[in-house]
């Protein structure tokens, strides 16, 4: 279910970033703003992004098999690199068209270009807040990347206002004041490419990022009869599951069958407490206070 809903958002972020791609072109073209050009090409890679990001939601939602017995949600920050890198081709030719820009004298940008600017400053930020929103309960990091796509595009966006602003009241010797704004746009890319790719990154390499489940999983330990105490709790993330190592402390004097038991109840409470919770290996010791 969860996967469906971020496979939906996906399809939100791929037609809006067509239509407003579609936008930028023709008006930047037409009202003579590399700002807003350039802010048409992060757009027009958003596309691309989405579609990689829909692919690996579709792949990671596929049930573990034999050769996958953990699943494959492992794709998700594999595409969430590939979308980084994207990003930071984007970032790059963007800050290079923009010095060639700077150096070259050009028109200043027609005046309707800042209404249409302003249209899609609201409506990124709209798309970025709806797809984070729909992302708090799946916490995909695919699903980020793309959501940090529309924020980085409304920020690019900005910054080309803020230029085309100068470049137009101040008139004459500040056309320039355009290209200066895509030019700090690709820095505020190059940027968010990093907040995405971190995340991305400890995934991947199994880091501890996930403190607020392990205090969920002690407190739901801590309500199951039977368990007196937990040791170690390992959570690692693929794709949207949590996979659970935890240690529990049982009566020393029960039998393993019952020990079994209690294991198995506290599994079923941690699934039953949070859904994105795939498995939980439980390791049972005894108290050595018995």
């Amino acid at each position: 279910m969860s996967n469906q809903k971020a496979i939906q958002t996906t399809w939100i972020s791929i037609i809006g970033n067509t239509l407003l791609a579609g936008i930028k072109w023709i008006v930047g073209y037409f009202g003579n703003s590399y700002a807003l050009i350039a802010d048409a090409i992060e757009s027009t890679t958003d596309i691309f992004s989405s579609i990689l990001v829909l692919l690996g939601l579709k792949y990671a939602s596929r049930p573990a098999d034999k050769n996958h017995p953990y699943g494959h949600g492992r794709v998700e920050p594999l595409i969430t690199f590939v979308v980084v890198g994207i990003l930071v081709s984007a970032a790059t030719v963007i800050a290079i068209e923009s010095i060639k820009n700077i150096r070259t004298p050009h028109q200043i940008p027609e005046t309707y270009t800042l209404a249409v600017l302003a249209v899609i400053i609201v409506s990124k930020e709209l798309f970025y807040r709806i797809v984070s929103k729909r992302n708090e309960k799946i916490n995909s990091s695919a699903l980020k990347a793309d959501a940090w796509h529309h924020r980085s595009d409304a920020i690019t966006s900005l910054a080309a206002f803020i230029g085309i602003a100068f470049a137009i009241y101040l008139g004459d010797g500040y056309e320039a004041a355009d290209d200066w704004a895509a030019l700090v746009a690709s820095g505020f890319i190059f940027y968010n490419s990093y907040l995405i790719f971190r995340p991305a990154l400890g995934e991947i390499m199994d880091e501890h990022l996930y403190d607020d489940v392990v205090k969920e999983i002690r407190e739901v330990a801590g309500r199951v009869e039977g368990v007196i105490d937990t040791e170690k709790c390992y959570v690692r993330k693929t794709g949207i599951n949590f996979f659970v190592d935890l240690h529990v402390t049982v009566n020393s004097n029960i039998s393993v069958k019952a020990g079994h038991q209690i294991a198995h109840h506290l599994k079923d409470a941690l699934i039953k407490h949070n859904p994105l919770i795939a498995d939980v290996l439980i390791h049972v010791e005894p108290d050595e206070h018995d």
